[in-house]
């Protein structure tokens, strides 16, 4: 199993600009592609942003040019920079492969509130 660990959640104004991490134990983690999902209580997960292996990146219409999905393969880190945050984007962030593997285990997740 591959353990997973968002972080950099918060509260933020409208407008603002948040980086979340998720840092991926072993060594798979660079050959797969990888994404970014958020969750609303009482609604399904949904994928935000996608980066493959070879850095082609793929964005939800709703985030699309406002979130970046940059990866460091060499530190087993990927990251979702998110610029002109918006209240609908609001949510606890995960990240996972695309699609969701059951090697890796889905960490605990980063709340981003976005409110004034």
């Amino acid at each position: 199993q591959v353990q997973l660990v968002e972080s950099g959640g918060g509260l933020v104004q409208p407008g603002g600009s948040l980086r979340l991490s998720c840092a991926a134990s072993g060594g798979l983690f660079r050959f797969l592609p990888m994404g970014w999902y958020r969750q609303v209580p009482g609604n399904a997960r949904e994928l935000v942003a996608t980066i493959r292996s070879g850095g082609r990146e793929n964005y939800a219409d709703s985030v699309k040019a406002r979130f970046t999905i940059p990866r460091d393969n060499a530190k087993n880190i990927m990251y979702l920079q998110m610029n002109n945050l918006k209240p609908e984007d609001t949510a606890v962030y995960y990240c996972n492969t695309d699609p969701p593997s059951a090697v890796f285990t889905w960490g605990q997740g980063t709340q981003v509130t976005v409110s004034s």
